[in-house]
């Protein structure tokens, strides 16, 4: 990816059968943007986070449970899982998402 040029994000990372595919964008101490691709069955078991997090599906349709409650997040929506709350994330089938983490707790 070059800094400045517009690209694809669907064409920025494929899918793996049996897997979880993660391409980071971008890193810095106060956040960071990183692509997922998720082959069907597969998915990320519950875990908190310090900071809060935006998830961006941008193909197909994840399953995210966030304080063990399911949500279904299509193309096209985001969600926000708060920080210090347990989240989960499965692939019923094919999805792609954006994550962006926000790595600051400073509420105002």
């Amino acid at each position: 990816m070059n800094s400045g040029k517009p690209y694809s994000v669907q064409e920025s990372i494929d899918y793996a059968e049996g897997s979880v595919i993660s391409k980071t964008l971008l890193k810095k101490k106060t956040g960071s943007i990183t692509l997922f691709s998720f082959d069907t069955g597969q998915g990320l078991s519950e875990h908190t986070s310090p900071f809060e997090a935006v998830v961006q599906v941008t193909e197909g349709t994840a399953q995210i449970s966030i304080n063990r409650e399911a949500q279904t997040v299509s193309a096209g929506e985001m969600i926000i899982l708060p920080a210090n709350i347990p989240h989960a994330l499965h692939a019923e089938e094919r999805f792609k998402m954006m994550l962006i983490m926000i790595r600051s707790n400073d509420e105002k």
